[in-house]
């Protein structure tokens, strides 16, 4: 994909350079030179540019971006104004973050459907992390079913995924499992990477350290962690 990200923030480079990472092509761009020549080494393209100006923003190949994405987070005026300028040079697809209940109104108002929430998302799900205390990260996919990833239970070393029978004994479908490797960088060190083992079967046996994925609803996720600590382990 082709993506332009408005704002070098610290939101705005972590996303521009995960997204480089993955092999999209993105321009990052932010007023402020030193921001752009903080991570001009690890983004595909930098542009030292004000976005709030619509001259300066037709400079920019926006005809073949598929996505623009607004993550300015310090200035909610900017934000505005950008995505205004945005919407009126027919970007197709604009995410904008929002920084206020105000700020969202805007982009509402503005007929923005994609917004982000990034602190927001941070603080909801290190809450769920915290209440689940085996779980390691999480991902909803509606208000009562989530993906998640749980430490495995002492009990499920050595044993295969048929012999713990996720589904019939504590109503969870099994997605992955997770498991650490070692992997050797660019230098010849050899860095602990985590590295998921794809579709399961029925003889795959757990090893210590492993990450299960599991979906399922939060009731009979949230009833599995609180027996980890007692009857697994």
């Amino acid at each position: 994909m082709k993506i332009i990200i408005f704002g070098i923030g610290n939101f705005g480079a972590s996303l521009s350079m995960q997204l480089s990472e993955m092999g999209h092509e993105v321009i990052a761009i932010d007023k402020n030179p030193d921001k752009v020549e903080m991570i001009k080494d690890q983004v595909t393209h930098t542009i030292c540019l004000d976005s709030t100006n619509l001259v300066a923003l037709r400079s920019l190949p926006l005809r073949d971006t598929d996505v623009a994405i607004v993550g300015i987070g310090e200035n909610e005026g900017a934000s505005i104004l950008t995505t205004a300028n945005l919407k009126t040079l027919g970007v197709p697809r604009v995410i904008s973050r929002s920084i206020s209940p105000t700020h969202e109104t805007v982009l509402e108002a503005m007929g923005i459907d994609e917004i982000l929430h990034p602190e927001q998302d941070a603080a909801e799900r290190l809450a769920k992390k915290l209440n689940l205390r085996s779980a390691i990260e999480t991902f909803d996919l509606d208000p009562n079913h989530s993906v998640v990833e749980l430490e495995l239970p002492h009990a499920f070393v050595g044993k295969t995924v048929v012999e713990v029978d996720m589904r019939k004994n504590h109503n969870l479908n099994i997605v992955t499992v997770i498991r650490k490797r070692l992997k050797r960088n660019l230098l010849g060190i050899n860095k602990v990477a985590y590295v998921a083992e794809g579709v399961v079967k029925p003889d795959t046996r757990f090893e210590e350290g492993d990450i299960l994925v599991v979906f399922g609803a939060n009731t009979d996720i949230q009833n599995l962690c609180k027996h980890q600590g007692s009857k697994w382990s």
